[in-house]
């Protein structure tokens, strides 16, 4: 194969999924740690900074409306340049909490901003009917990526003790080489939708799952690792091996959803979801005390990893809009504000837990977790199935 035919814009897009996963692979088992033995962040602080990092993500709507004056890869190319410059700000710029602050600001908007425009490209690049494939191969890209990532934290703290300046020099080099090849990529105008947000009452309960979605998301995303940090004393190492384990589990799990999504609807997979949850909160709450040490922290191990795994069953709640949307013209303004209030919560319930954790243990941060899964098992009961719009429809 000729040099012309292997540079097309879907060799960039590859190489720039294949990147962004190697920036997140070190980045995201790291990030925790550092700001533990950096910057000895405790319970509340650590949940009050949730606060900044999910702003962005609260404001991408209006962030990616604002860089609509720019074509699809130049912006995508603006995000990728954010998250490289943010992480060397945040390795060798960050002296305290309010330089800490900034840089992640900076990177959050950054990687919100990347993860719209990536499916955006990959949409626009495939050809009629293989959109569902090309997307598969760039999500492959980006999971070698993030498995490469984390193997060179493992080794790299293991062998060389390697200093989280220089994870994050590596891992703000590799987004910026992803900022080149967006750059590759042949420019088109972004369509303006005529709504960015939709807020119908028919989707009420979609709406609601979000809210769920967005508070048992965050508070694992937070006190999780938090939990095995401080309570267990984990370094970055542990969190590079949780997250290798669970990246190539989620290659065979995530399938396994979207199959029983199919097979059994989305009512009764978020019902067992939920039902896992309980479980997942209880032992993350109570472990320590059923079990001795030694054998407590692989049970919170074990959770960390299943944890991450349920995070694919985000996608039953977009099939479930997909099936109730009254046009299609209605799915990706409903879909984002469903973003929005997930975002929302996001932002304000680390700060609850984050005082919880400090007046009474970290164990009732859980147990709350653990109430917020039964109340996600109650509305997922009220998902109509399939054969009841059917009825309805006759």
């Amino acid at each position: 194969m000729d040099r012309k035919n292997l540079l097309t814009p879907v060799f960039f897009l590859a190489g720039a999924s294949l990147f962004m996963g190697l920036y997140s692979g070190l980045y995201d088992p790291s990030f925790n740690n550092y700001l533990s033995q950096v910057h000895q962040l405790g319970e509340v602080a650590r949940g009050g900074l949730e606060f900044p990092r999910e702003l962005p993500g609260f404001l991408v709507v209006f962030l990616f409306t604002a860089l609509l004056f720019l074509r699809d890869s130049r912006i995508a190319f603006v995000a990728a340049l954010m998250v490289g410059i943010s992480l060397w700000g945040q390795g060798f710029l960050s002296p305290d909490m309010r330089a800490v602050v900034f840089w992640m600001l900076l990177w959050s908007a950054g990687a919100h901003l990347s993860m719209l425009l990536r499916s955006s490209l990959g949409l626009r690049l495939a050809e009629k009917g293989g959109e569902g494939r090309l997307l598969g191969r760039m999500g492959a890209y980006e999971s070698t990526g993030a498995l490469l990532g984390m193997l060179v934290v493992f080794y790299g703290v293991s062998r060389f003790n390697i200093s989280f300046g220089t994870i994050f020099a590596i891992s703000g080099t590799c987004a910026l080489i992803a900022a080149v090849a967006f750059l590759m990529i042949r420019p088109k105008p972004v369509k303006r939708p005529p709504r960015y947000l939709v807020f119908k009452k028919k989707y009420s309960l979609y709406y609601l799952l979000s809210i769920l979605f967005g508070a048992r998301k965050q508070v694992f995303l937070t006190f999780a690792p938090w939990v095995l940090i401080k309570i267990f004393q984990s370094d970055v190492r542990v969190f590079a091996i949780l997250g290798l384990i669970g990246t190539v589990l989620s290659l065979v799990i995530r399938p396994l959803i979207g199959r029983a999504i199919d097979n059994f609807g989305e009512r009764s997979v978020i019902m067992a979801e939920s039902l896992i949850l309980v479980i997942i909160c209880a032992l993350y709450a109570l472990g320590r005390h059923w079990f001795v040490p030694a054998i407590a922290v692989y049970v919170i191990m074990a959770c960390y990893i299943i944890d991450q795994l349920l995070m694919a069953v985000t996608i039953a709640r977009a099939t479930y809009l997909n099936r109730i949307a009254d046009s299609i013209d209605d799915i990706a303004p409903t879909l984002s504000m469903g973003l929005t209030l997930d975002h929302a919560v996001s932002m304000t319930v680390p700060i609850g837990g984050g005082l919880l954790w400090a007046a009474y243990g970290y164990e009732w941060v859980f147990l709350a977790a653990a109430i917020i899964a039964l109340v996600n098992l109650v509305a997922a009961f009220f998902i109509s199935q399939r054969e009841d719009l059917e009825l309805t429809a006759d």
